[in-house]
């Protein structure tokens, strides 16, 4: 993907591998149905959902992977669960060869949007 200054992730998500586009598209749906007062926006020229001034999740499509940024702290069997998808520098990454764990991309978003409502609430103490 050599372009860059993407103006949407419609734009973004267009120019990803082409294998890669149907599960973006599964996560942009999800995050927008949990978070649906979240809005889009591009971020370190990826797709990213920002909520209460803050980025909460960033979202990217490659060739043999879509990858969830950052990883989220969460409790031990979340650990467990996330475990084998983790790689370095905070990534998440998903195989396109093998079905989108839904139920614990869910989980990650959720994390994400409790992180993104505490941090509010302590700025605005």
């Amino acid at each position: 993907m050599a372009k860059t200054n993407f103006q949407s992730i419609d734009e973004y998500i267009a120019a990803c591998p082409p294998e890669s586009q149907a599960y973006l598209q599964e996560i942009r749906k999800l995050i927008r149905r949990l978070a649906p007062d979240a809005k889009e926006r591009i971020s370190y020229q990826i797709a990213a959902f920002e909520r209460n001034g803050r980025n909460i999740i960033h979202f990217a499509g490659w060739k043999k992977h879509v990858s969830l940024y950052p990883v989220p702290a969460g409790s031990e069997a979340f650990e467990r669960q996330i475990k084998p998808y983790v790689s370095d520098k905070g990534t998440v990454k998903f195989p396109l060869d093998e079905p989108l764990p839904i139920k614990l991309i869910e989980r990650v978003v959720k994390l994400h949007l409790e992180a993104n409502k505490k941090e509010t609430q302590r700025r605005l103490k």
